[in-house]
């Protein structure tokens, strides 16, 4: 039998991210009570990092060893995929010797490259196409703080970048209307937009699409691997800052999002990423309750 991987938000069926989405609130609540499961005991996972990271690196070993298992470090320095390697070759040893696989690299292809020759479950820690483990933490987070958000309105500010297109995956998973507003040249993947239907809406104009918005999300303007383009992107980028004004175009009861690192004074101004709508915090944690909940389902 083949394994099942996580590359995207669409390689689950809705009931399973509704599933997941209550199984890391269980386990958050378990942690704090001391009463946690240990359904990875005895198994080991590779968490292969072509990319560096702080939240994803922490939030996966630590996650890993929370639920009884082991979790084995991988960086180009570590691996021939450093000396160049065939990917597919990597995965295929990888595979026999562990029980599951995270990578973070560059390319998307690189991602589903390795689990078409993985024997095991294969997670995308991030790619240049979509960051699917950070969508479950964000989803976890409204649902948290404001219920289910089938129905809501959430509006993207900025970079139609790997997140953007998780965020219009999620748009049809989970139901919502996503309204995303990036300068000229920096849209989303067109075909990704194409198969969102009408839940997605491309414009021009930040608060047009933080207008009614439960929901307000960015991302840094140049991404790693970008700084090269800062200066560029920072002019293009100028009328799309989360801040103060454009909030007050989302209701007031609206949240704000931000998969961090953030650069306040670029993409949000310092009030809002530590103001009284910004759940980054929490968001930031669960990466760590929504990947444990991953863990489970693909491994356990």
């Amino acid at each position: 039998m083949k394994p099942r991987h996580f590359l995207s938000l669409l390689d689950l069926t809705p009931g399973e991210l509704g599933g997941l989405m209550d199984r890391a609130i269980e386990l958050k609540r378990l942690r704090k009570e001391g009463m946690e499961p240990r359904p990875l005991l005895g198994k080991v996972v590779a968490l292969v990092f072509e990319k560096s990271s702080t939240r994803t690196r922490v939030s996966f070993e630590a996650g890993i060893i929370q639920l009884g298992g082991s979790g084995m470090f991988l960086s180009p320095r570590d691996t021939q995929l450093g000396r160049g390697e065939p990917i597919e070759d990597t995965a295929r040893v990888l595979s026999r010797m562990v029980d599951g696989v995270m990578i973070r690299t560059f390319e998307h292809e690189r991602a589903t490259q390795f689990a078409d020759h993985s024997a095991v479950p294969v997670i995308n820690g991030l790619t240049d196409h979509v960051h699917p483990c950070q969508l479950l933490a964000d989803m976890q987070t409204y649902v948290e703080h404001r219920g289910p958000i089938a129905g809501r309105r959430v509006a993207w500010i900025g970079d139609g970048n790997n997140m953007c297109n998780s965020y219009i995956n999620a748009s049809l998973q989970f139901d919502f209307e996503l309204r995303v507003a990036s300068p000229e040249g920096y849209e989303p993947d067109p075909a990704n937009v194409a198969a969102a239907g009408p839940r997605v809406t491309l414009m021009r104009d930040a608060r047009d699409a933080a207008r009614d918005a439960d929901l307000v999300v960015t991302d840094v303007w140049a991404s790693m691997g970008q700084e090269e383009e800062q200066a560029i992107r920072e002019r293009a980028f100028a009328p799309f800052q989360v801040d103060d004004r454009l909030m007050r175009e989302a209701k007031d009861t609206a949240l704000f999002m931000h998969c961090l690192p953030a650069h306040r004074g670029e993409e949000v101004s310092a009030s809002v990423l530590d103001g009284a709508q910004s759940v980054v915090w929490d968001e930031a944690e669960n990466r760590l309750h929504a990947q444990k909940a991953l863990l489970e389902f693909l491994l356990a």
